[in-house]
């Protein structure tokens, strides 16, 4: 998601202007019980489970971000496993990178993405990169691995591969695929130029739905292009 953002020029722009943005699913983890926060802290707390997200919240906000309204997204501190107390504002924009290892896990917020990409990883450098992830945020080598065998690796069998089959597209290598990450990023160009036309999308419950941008007086909307990802299709109405 960052190299896309930096290939389409939008890391340098200021975030109000954005017609990019991402969004990540570990800003919508729960808010922990003393408890919990004490196993977590000694890597006794699954965070690769579906139910440690808050989905009720994420769901929420990604509708608000449809709709065009601007939102307030938590912060999380992965090193006390905490949700702080300050937000970040993420103003309307036309395509939205909505990143996670559950995003796809959830029919309601699956729904809601226009394309979906899935990055296949080899399971040695994503060990490998949660190592020298873990030891940053201050944990030790054994309890990292610890939680890896225990709670990750099998989480990850159980939750985020079978998602796999939901996936448009599944981008082998990630971001050393330097072919798929500029096809995505030509797509998201089109999308921004407005050469693609509307989506249709099927609401719940069978019904269908076309969302429309509304003139420049009215709110703006957007949708989501997830990672697994979907994405709004209709030109910007702000100057380019």
């Amino acid at each position: 998601c960052e190299k896309i953002m930096e290939l389409l020029g939008q890391k340098e722009v200021d975030h109000r202007q954005r017609k990019v943005l991402i969004l990540s699913q570990d800003s919508f983890y729960k808010v922990l019980t003393a408890e919990q926060k004490a196993k977590a802290l000694k890597g006794q707390y699954n965070f690769d489970h579906p139910d440690a997200f808050d989905n009720d919240l994420m769901h929420t906000t990604l509708k608000n971000i449809v709709e065009g309204k601007t939102v307030e997204v938590p912060t999380y501190d992965f090193v006390t496993h905490s949700r702080l107390a300050e937000t970040t504002v993420v103003y309307p924009a036309d395509v939205v990178l909505f990143e996670g290892i559950l995003v796809f896990y959830n029919q309601d917020i699956r729904d809601m993405f226009h394309l979906r990409l899935f990055v296949d990883t080899d399971s040695d450098v994503r060990l490998s990169r949660r190592v020298l992830r873990d030891m940053k945020r201050g944990r030790d080598l054994e309890q990292i691995l610890t939680q890896y065998t225990t709670f990750v690796k099998p989480a990850f069998e159980e939750f985020c591969l079978p998602t796999k089959k939901y996936a448009d597209v599944i981008i082998p290598r990630g971001v050393d695929n330097m072919v798929a990450i500029n096809l995505i990023v030509q797509h998201i160009q089109d999308i921004l130029n407005g050469d693609i036309c509307k989506w249709q999308r099927g609401a719940m419950n069978g019904h269908s739905r076309t969302y429309k941008r509304p003139f420049p007086e009215q709110t703006e909307s957007s949708s989501v292009l997830a990672a697994g990802k979907r994405s709004h299709l209709e030109s910007s109405s702000r100057p380019h």
